[in-house]
């Protein structure tokens, strides 16, 4: 649900914040007040291409911000994109410069316009006159016919998903020869150079410790003699000052047992001083001072750096790349194996997709035969005498089916079609309708859907929570009038509606009714937008009934309207 819409220095706009509840919200005003400049400016929220005409005069830049209820999906996109999310919110903010340049903010973190326009058909739906093809693509058409008829995706994206995998995988098998024997030539030499070399894990650091000690034999060798011969070797050594004062220790003890536990620890300290004397000794007579056992070990050495620098800063990671490099050539050699299962495999993947894409289409056309008769009652109600059906053009399906069509969602193409006049033929939406009659064909659809998803259907397939209607009643007056009020007040009980009107009829079915005034102040125009009390609402559609001047019958009359809607 959209919660805020702001705008700052945007056309005639110079301040203008508007808070929006749920259910009917409805924008009235004076013919040029700036009504659908509103609508214009959520539909840049949702991404739409922006110029610098939009500034408005003296201002160096406009922005235009909203806040909208997170949902699940939102989230999602916001996820993908590596931006955090805002408690339960979702805060878009865009700011075109005179420059040319513009800046998109999303949860107040840099983000792009393609993010807008990912998150828009997510939120909402802005359905203006300017956008009433793109707003109505092929995709919503899909989305709601499959909400209407409850079709659930699930089967079909888990099949494509697989098939699409598999011929990744069968491509990058199948790919140049000539690229493919050079890659053999090089992982068959990175596979030699490491197998041959032999690392072992820890070598280079073994190697490097043993080379110190080459290095610097004589000082080693000095300084273990030199230890064992303090500790044990001299005439007074510290083992035999241990051992005559562990004698003296002893005679004390057998007089006074208070050195009993001295005589243990000395007997101790002599134990450590010989195991210490014991390894400085073996150290010393293990150390060669070999010139060719050094040279070994630097030419060793060199391998192994060598091969760190081409494969990874440590052996363990050269290891891993031999082991990769022959794995690679495994796959190669087996390479016509392999291509034969992966071509068995997608022959069974892309038949999974099939029975899948196939059992779509069925639920499809059988929810497009209940949809098209509901939703042409719906559009006849408005002012309209049309005839309306919904087509779903399934991918050839043959032995040999243009896989190019084949997606996550099927491969049905779904289109409304409609004919305004009698003795016309049915064509597309775009080519017949214009934009009064788009916006009603819409709202008629929504109706209908919404009220096939009352009767127990599923939602899996989520539209926009929030669906935006500028000058909706283009055209039509009277009776007619007062079924798009209808209309428009039974769509708004499940999903947030705002709608532009220039109708009374209408404008008493709002839930939340917003005035959009123009003013000159200091020789400026400015537009701005606020909330109707009561008594506001009812001034302000006796004006629209009798125009400029509100009168007490005009009065009376927008009183009456607005308690017959209630009811």
């Amino acid at each position: 649900m959209l919660l805020e819409l702001r705008a700052e220095n945007y056309a005639v706009i110079d301040h203008a914040i508007a808070g929006f509840g749920p259910g009917l919200n409805l924008l009235t005003g004076e013919t040029g007040a700036g009504k659908s400049i509103l609508v214009d400016a959520l539909a840049l929220l949702m991404g739409q291409k922006a110029s610098t005409g939009l500034i408005r005069h003296g201002a160096d830049r406009a922005v235009l911000s909203c806040v909208f209820e997170s949902t699940p999906g939102a989230e999602l996109i916001l996820e993908a994109n590596g931006i955090d999310m805002d408690a339960d919110e979702v805060i878009l903010r865009r700011e075109i410069l005179a420059d040319g340049k513009g800046r998109v903010y999303v949860n107040n973190q840099p983000a792009t316009v393609a993010v807008l326009r990912a998150l828009g058909p997510e939120l909402a739906l802005v359905h203006a006159q300017s956008e009433t093809v793109s707003g109505f693509d092929p995709a919503q058409q899909r989305s709601l016919l499959d909400r209407f008829g409850g079709v659930s995706l699930d089967a079909a994206a888990e099949a494509f998903s697989r098939w699409r995998e598999i011929q990744d995988k069968l491509a990058e098998q199948e790919k140049d020869e000539q690229d493919r024997l050079k890659l053999v030539d090089l992982w068959s030499f990175q596979a030699r150079e490491i197998q041959s070399a032999e690392p072992k894990v820890g070598e280079d650091e073994a190697l490097e410790t043993e080379k110190r000690v080459l290095l610097n034999s004589e000082k080693l060798h000095t300084a273990a003699t030199a230890v064992n011969n303090v500790l044990y070797e001299d005439d007074h050594s510290a083992e035999a000052a241990l051992q005559t004062a562990q004698k003296n220790l002893e005679e004390l003890a057998r007089y006074d047992s208070q050195f009993t536990e001295a005589v243990s620890q000395i007997a101790s300290a002599r134990a450590v001083v010989e195991d210490v004397a014991a390894t400085v000794r073996d150290y010393a007579e293990r150390i060669d001072a070999s010139p060719e056992r050094l040279a070994e070990i630097e030419n060793r050495l060199i391998v192994l750096d060598r091969l760190k620098r081409k494969y990874g800063s440590t052996l363990v990671d050269v290891i891993a790349s031999g082991e990769e490099a022959a794995r690679k050539l495994a796959e190669i050699e087996n390479r016509d194996e392999i291509l034969k299962s992966l071509r068995g495999d997608l022959v069974k993947a892309a038949e999974a997709f099939k029975t899948a894409a196939r059992a779509l289409t069925q639920e499809r056309a059988a929810a497009a035969k209940k949809l098209e008769k509901l939703a042409e009652a719906q559009i006849n109600d408005l002012a309209m005498k049309a005839r309306f059906s919904i087509v779903v053009t399934p991918s050839p399906d043959s032995p040999d089916p243009d896989q190019a069509s084949w997606t996550a969602h099927g491969w049905d193409s779904v289109e409304c079609r409609i004919a305004t006049n009698p003795g016309e033929p049915l064509q597309p939406l775009d080519q017949i309708a214009s934009g009064g009659e788009m916006s009603r064909v819409l709202l008629a659809l929504k109706v209908s859907v919404e009220e096939g998803a009352n009767r127990g259907r599923s939602r899996k397939t989520q539209i926009p929570r929030t669906l935006v209607f500028d000058e909706i009643d283009v055209g039509i007056g009277g009776r007619a009038a007062e079924a798009v009020g209808q209309k428009l007040k039974a769509l708004s009980r499940t999903q947030q509606v705002l709608c532009i009107t220039h109708l009374p009829q209408i404008a008493a079915f709002a839930d939340q009714h917003f005035l959009i005034e123009k003013q000159e102040k200091q020789k400026r125009t400015q537009t701005s937008i606020r909330l109707l009390t009561a008594q506001e609402r009812a001034e302000e559609i006796a004006r629209m009934i009798s125009g400029a001047t509100v009168t007490e019958t005009s009065l009376r009359h927008a009183e009456q309207m607005l308690k017959s809607s209630a009811g």
